[in-house]
């Protein structure tokens, strides 16, 4: 009888080992956002500047995307917000990270299964528009082994797991441990193509974003009813380090960017973007 109830319980679940490139996003949960005090604040922008702008640019066979755009944005807002670029250490001492560094997800199919990877792009606020969507294809289309960053996240999924935590430990204690496997200065977890409207992702850092979907929603500008593109933004801060207000001002700063006074700042890096920008305004 028992030997049965084992053979007919069998047929409800079964036992996989698992899976080594999954300690790339268990290893952030359990080890880097332990003690975070996770908050969250969302923000609808209205998309109508950033989709024109788009639709010119791809006129010129130039492809930007909305990731491009707001990892630039969430760059150049960091300037001026060190608090979101911070990281707390040991011994009540915060480090605050100098160079601006867009750390974002990247799926990847690996023996035919999906696995996610950590791409990193550093400078996002001086880089051209066209550069980080470059760099964005690069991590979507290349090998593993062609991209260094994927590349070493790959060798750092073979190691012992006691080493890989002992590193991601010490990591979080000495600063220039950190820098060489955990140098984003914000990260982004975008999953608008799934038609998902929102996410929000695990505090992993001073300031992490959820993006989803642009889509046409009914919104009330100069007492006028229109239908407008629209996206939601979720930020997702460390209480610890940052205070509502500033995280406040630092995700209307990035609003602020993404309807239109982006366009200033693309001129700074000799952006070939900024000749088509024009003096594109919301209608």
């Amino acid at each position: 009888m028992k030997i049965n109830q084992s053979r007919e319980t069998k047929k409800h679940f079964s036992l996989c080992w698992f899976q080594r490139r999954r300690w790339n996003v268990l290893d952030l949960i359990q080890v880097v956002e332990r003690g975070s005090v996770p908050t969250y604040l969302f923000a609808d922008i209205n998309m109508t500047w950033a989709e024109n702008l788009r639709l010119n640019l791809s006129r010129q066979d130039i492809r930007v995307t909305v990731t491009a755009l707001l990892l630039k944005a969430i760059g150049i807002a960091q300037r001026g917000h060190p608090e979101t670029r911070s990281a707390l250490l040991p011994w009540g001492q915060t480090m605050i990270m100098n160079r601006i560094v867009a750390g974002f997800t990247v799926e990847k199919l690996v023996d035919g299964e999906p696995a996610v990877y950590l791409g990193i792009i550093e400078n996002p606020d001086t880089k051209p528009l066209i550069e980080i969507s470059r760099e964005l294809q690069e991590y979507s289309d290349r090998d593993i082994a062609d991209v260094p960053q994927l590349a070493l996240e790959e060798r750092f999924n073979h190691m012992p797991w006691l080493l890989r935590r002992l590193i991601l430990l010490i990591g979080l204690t000495v600063p220039w441990i950190r820098f060489r496997y955990l140098p984003a200065s914000f990260g982004l977890t975008s999953i608008g193509k799934y038609g998902v409207k929102g996410v929000i992702p695990p505090c992993v850092g001073a300031s992490t974003f959820g993006v989803g979907n642009v889509e046409s929603k009914a919104v009330v500008r100069d007492g006028q009813i229109e239908v407008c593109p629209m996206m939601t933004l979720i930020l997702n801060f460390d209480h610890r380090l940052i205070d509502g207000a500033p995280a406040s001002r630092f995700l209307s700063d990035i609003q602020k960017l993404m309807e239109g006074q982006l366009a200033d700042y693309l001129h700074e890096a000799n952006d070939d973007v900024a000749s088509s920008v024009g003096q594109l305004q919301l209608k």
